[in-house]
């Protein structure tokens, strides 16, 4: 998958759980699951493409592993919905599966940019001389 394809994943996934945040019940419950939902859904569209933006590889690998950690927080926040009984099984299942699928994109780039930094790292011992 390249940049772009998932760029249109990350911003489809969003939209996806904005649509299922105001399809909530208005109770206190819906409010704060919604709310928290829609901060961790949508940030993981907004920070994919601040990774895609990033000017470092060091900044790559922070921002991903934000993208990351808010796509399986969607991930919680969905499970959550399911177990209090605002939304059954059915009505999540494909969004959490795709939070699963894209908390392990990020952590799979992730791992492959560490690595790829490291052995830069070992070729390159002078790059990491500070002057």
């Amino acid at each position: 998958m390249n940049e772009a394809e998932l760029k249109r994943r990350t911003k489809a996934f969003s939209l996806r759980t904005l649509k299922l945040v105001d399809s909530l019940p208005d109770t206190r419950s819906g409010r704060i699951l919604g709310n928290q939902l829609g901060r961790s859904g949508t940030s993981v569209g907004a920070n994919y493409r601040a990774a895609c933006r990033s000017r470092s590889t060091a900044e790559m690998i922070s921002k991903l592993s934000i993208v990351e950690e808010e796509a399986d927080e969607s991930g919680f926040w969905l499970e959550l919905l399911e177990e209090h009984g605002l939304r059954t099984q059915k009505q999540v299942a494909e969004l959490k599966q795709e939070s699963d699928e894209l908390t392990a994109i990020m952590v799979a780039s992730r791992r492959t940019l560490q690595k790829r930094s490291a052995q830069s790292k070992i070729k390159n011992p002078k790059s990491r001389i500070q002057t």
